[in-house]
């Protein structure tokens, strides 16, 4: 099982630890932050969604446009564009890349955000609108004749798309820890995305989805999210963890940030918040330090030692059968630029004497 690494970039510089800085589209910082992931090894690089900040599609046209090898995954919510057009703009952007994009659909886990960009159905609702605008995404971007669709939440005539991905299937990630999301995985899903949980409970998700996908005699890959914290020692790894914690309370506190105050709506984020209960530090490596400060918010769980212990961390969820992870750090360009020096190359090299040697058996 081949093991891949995703990467994540931002519109300008900012972080838990660094304030924003720069033009809110700083188009320079783009292009090397995505040419610094490309040179480090990345297989693939998150273009993230939120609603209030600049657009995705064009934030990774231009990511695109200034490298040549790394691919893309582009974060999408349903609802806001049509699934017809969604599905000629995925398409083009793929002609546009080369055949480097992925889609990454998120449903929101949170109301107040659907809210700011006019959306006002509930959890249950917006899954069942992301199954169907899979089901339409899917006809559009694959289909060869015209179709109808009449369903809860779209409707179209005779639609078509011209323009179909450069490859034979654009891929499609899903994320989502609920029950309603895991079944709407399970239908659609290329690859399913976990936020880093404890062992036990990425056993129990991947458990979980195999088996709901297994009922629509489909397969799924994994993907899960991690935010290494890296040093030459293990204690000096553990130094600049509880740097990165303090750092990251007196931004939160300085820019009256509610995080950790309200009571979390996504099951993601409360099994991150339930896993920063159980304590600091879980499994080997695991460190819940700012997923407590955030409410369990957004994929916040880092794992903290010398590359060589933190490669072993990531391999113990890789024997889970999760062969993809999606790695940023708190320094997002630099921590980029570090994890390519050593932490890649070296787990990519653990996981391939792996195979051999279970080829070899």
């Amino acid at each position: 099982m081949s093991i891949q690494f995703l990467g994540m970039i931002g519109h300008r510089l900012a972080s838990e630890i660094l304030p924003a800085t720069g033009p809110v589209f700083d188009k320079d910082y783009i292009a090397r932050f995505a040419k610094a992931h490309e040179d480090a090894g990345f297989d693939r690089i998150l273009v993230g969604y939120w609603s209030d900040q600049p657009d995705g599609f064009l934030v990774t046209a231009h990511a695109g446009a200034n490298t040549s090898r790394v691919k893309f995954l582009l974060a999408h919510r349903p609802g806001f564009v049509a699934p017809t057009l969604a599905a000629r703009k995925l398409a083009t952007l793929d002609h546009l890349l080369d055949g480097r994009l992925a889609v990454h659909i998120i449903s929101g886990g949170s109301d107040a955000e659907q809210r700011k960009d006019g959306d006002w159905l509930n959890k249950e609702e917006r899954y069942a609108r992301t199954d169907e605008f899979l089901t339409v995404l899917n006809n559009s971007l694959h289909g060869e004749e015209p179709y109808d669709h009449t369903g809860g939440f779209f409707r179209a005539e005779q639609a078509f798309s011209a323009i179909k991905p450069v490859q034979p299937r654009l891929p499609v990630y899903f994320g989502g820890s609920s029950n309603e999301a895991i079944e709407v995985a399970a239908k659609h899903a290329d690859v399913f995305a976990l936020w880093g949980e404890p062992l036990a409970g990425a056993r129990q998700t991947v458990e979980a989805v195999r088996a709901a996908a297994k009922q629509h005699n489909r397969s799924i890959s994994f993907n899960i999210s991690f935010r290494p914290i890296l040093g030459k020692t293990e204690a000096e790894a553990w130094e600049k963890a509880e740097h990165i914690r303090e750092t990251t309370r007196q931004n939160l506190a300085e820019n009256h940030h509610t995080y950790g105050l309200k009571k979390p709506q996504s099951v993601g984020a409360k099994r991150l918040l339930e896993a920063a209960h159980q304590g600091d530090r879980l499994d080997s490596r695991l460190w819940t330090g700012i997923a407590a400060l955030v409410g369990g918010g957004y994929n916040s769980t880092a794992l903290v030692g010398t590359p060589d212990q933190v490669s072993d961390a990531l391999l113990e969820y890789y024997d889970l059968g999760i062969d993809s992870f999606l790695i940023r750090g708190f320094d997002p360009l630099n921590d980029a630029v570090e994890y390519g020096k050593e932490l890649i190359p070296l787990t990519r090299e653990k996981a391939a004497a792996r195979h051999r040697l279970a080829r070899s058996a």
